[in-house]
């Protein structure tokens, strides 16, 4: 019993909860977290009805989501201030799942993406968020964004469309062509939405925007609805079966029962048929969330790190990730993954620990029982225009900028690369292509600074001379295999026609197996120009390298442990006696 306790405390399995009740929890820190669930609960309440919608599910499924994965993950996790739940970064991949395996392949992949999550966190590759350029992580955020505000124009305008199609650019050009049939009073009514989102900030009132902005689009709404006029709903666009077979509009104010996730309507609206070949093609689709439900959440981790001063449990994290994304399915919870406003949010509010999620879910849970009659009211565009909101605030458009002016140009091609890809084609393409992009430009960039210097007339390196036809070369840099093969094949040119050469390495920390070969091709041709070799001064990981591979001293003329030491030798050797107090 022991040893499962330390495994599953080595895992970092409710690590965040663990801590915070070994420090000492007391009614102040239960008012603070009370304080701020309740805050965060009421803003979650229309966020994850507005992304539910923006995914083509509908709405309650946002709000199973937040209950169940976000009671979840705050409970099992390592982060002891992030809110869980849908997050507007999945729209772009959960929208096209919807498209073409329903409600039941959504939910199959995200319960397959459970499985990689908790995969990675086994794997302790929790840090792995430490490895994406800032270049390669506003690319697609900020790719995405935009996708997300364009699939909002429908609604925002209130166009009729029978379908959208999936590819951006058609997307687009066909929201553009239905613009001249846009419904003035869902425009009117997404723009008063906005606008009070807008400026609702410049009152610095405790209330949060999305409240008096969701209340303001409703009550325009109702008032045209009572002219006579076409206003769209969540209860005109969404309905639900009764127990007793009749249909209701809107949320159904029950709980969410539990059902296989691979039962959920398809694409026909029959029954998923389970099969290893919808596996196949779910695969990519659970891979993407998967990564970007790791990215978002140790990202959104690490900011909240920024602003308590606190350190999150990285695996812990992600083990929590994964649990509630196994588990949200099998109740009609779709993707979730920490939402860094939401958080931020939290924490702002007075959190002291993971307690204030579990009650931001349980909030969540009430207004679903409780507040579904009047939140069928809600008009779709100011969901569309809260959604064209979030969107704005996850582009971090200054940012963008910023990187834009002072970047190198390999960043700013980088993000411009990883931009485009993410609104053309798909997420998972831009961030590979970004990171293979940025680890080239990076590689480019330190093989340049491998170098060598001719130090055979510096007196701090060789006071006392050299013999006749010898040369001192000081190398710096990584001799990794971007860089060898340039560097030894100026090196042979630079000795050819020498008696010797000294290589001074003691600025060489990298010595990798491109590395090995440069080398050995290098004395190899000093064999044969005849011409002597002698290494001074490796550091330890190049003189292993060089162990491993079998280079003993006898390959070359020596290896020595110091410069002077090699110095003394050759002047020994040469007849020249010398004081060689040589600072190496």
């Amino acid at each position: 019993m022991s040893s499962s306790r330390a495994r599953l405390h080595s895992l970092g399995v409710a690590s965040a909860l663990r801590e915070t009740f070994r420090e000492g929890y007391s009614r102040r820190d239960f008012a603070g977290d009370l304080t701020a669930g309740v805050t965060v609960g009421i803003i979650a309440i229309p966020l994850a009805m507005a992304l539910a919608i923006a995914s083509g599910v509908k709405p309650e499924y946002g709000l199973y989501t937040a209950i169940i994965a976000g009671f979840l993950i705050a409970l099992t996790g390592g982060s002891r201030y992030s809110i869980s739940g849908p997050t507007a970064a999945f729209v772009v991949i959960l929208y096209p799942v919807t498209q073409s395996f329903g409600l039941g392949g959504l939910l199959v992949a995200t319960l397959m993406s459970g499985v990689i999550l908790v995969a990675l966190a086994l794997a302790r590759l929790g840090r792995l968020i430490e490895y994406i350029p800032e270049s390669v992580t506003l690319g697609f955020t900020s790719g995405i964004a935009i996708v997300i505000a364009v699939l909002q124009l429908r609604d925002f305008f209130g166009l009729q469309l029978a379908s959208i199609p999936e590819s951006f650019m058609e997307r687009l050009w066909m929201l553009i062509a239905a613009l001249p049939q846009l419904n003035w009073a869902n425009t009117a009514v997404a723009l008063l939405t906005l606008l009070v989102l807008i400026f609702w900030p410049r009152l610095k009132l405790p209330v949060p925007g999305h409240l008096p902005a969701l209340l303001g689009g409703t009550f325009l709404a109702w008032l045209l609805i009572q002219m006579g006029l076409d206003v769209d709903t969540i209860g005109s666009r969404f309905s639900y079966e009764l127990p007793d077979g009749t249909q209701g509009k809107g949320i159904p104010p029950f709980l969410p029962s539990f059902e296989w996730p691979w039962r959920q309507p398809g694409p026909d609206g029959m029954p998923l048929e389970w099969s290893w070949a919808m596996m196949r093609e779910l695969l990519p689709a659970a891979f993407s969330i998967a990564m970007l439900g790791a990215i978002e959440s140790l990202l959104c981790a690490v900011v909240l790190d920024g602003m308590s001063g606190r350190r999150h449990h990285a695996n812990g994290e992600l083990l929590g990730q994964g649990i509630g994304n196994l588990a949200a399915p099998f109740f009609g919870g779709i993707t979730a993954t920490a939402a860094i406003a939401r958080s931020a949010t939290n924490y702002k509010a007075g959190a002291r620990s993971p307690l204030s999620s579990m009650i931001h879910a349980l909030v969540v849970l009430a207004g679903l029982l409780i507040l579904a009659p009047w939140l069928s009211w809600l008009p779709m565009a100011s969901m569309a225009a809260l959604l064209v909101m979030v969107a704005w605030n996850m582009s971090e458009a200054h940012k963008v900028v910023a990187l834009l002016k002072r970047a190198p140009v390999g960043d700013i091609l980088v993000l411009l690369t990883c931009m485009s890809l993410t609104v053309l084609f798909d997420m998972v393409l831009a961030i590979s292509v970004g990171i293979v992009m940025a680890s080239l430009l990076f590689m480019r960039d330190l093989a340049g600074m491998t170098r060598f210097q001719d130090v055979s007339a510096q007196r701090k390196h060789v006071p006392q001379g050299l013999p006749e036809g010898w040369v001192v070369l000081k190398l710096s840099g990584p001799l990794f295999f971007a860089a060898a093969e340039r560097v030894f094949d100026e090196l042979a040119e630079q000795v050819a026609g020498r008696r010797g050469v000294v290589l001074y390495m003691d600025g060489v920390p990298l010595l990798d197996a491109g590395g090995i070969n440069g080398f050995d091709r290098f004395s190899r041709f000093c064999a044969e120009q005849q011409l002597q070799l002698v290494v001074a001064d490796l550091q330890f990981q190049p003189l292993r390298a060089m162990a491993r591979a079998g280079i003993q001293p006898t390959d070359c003329l020596s290896f020595t442990a110091t410069l002077e030491e090699a110095l003394n030798s050759l002047n020994a050797k040469s007849g020249v006696q010398a004081d060689m107090s040589v600072s190496s």
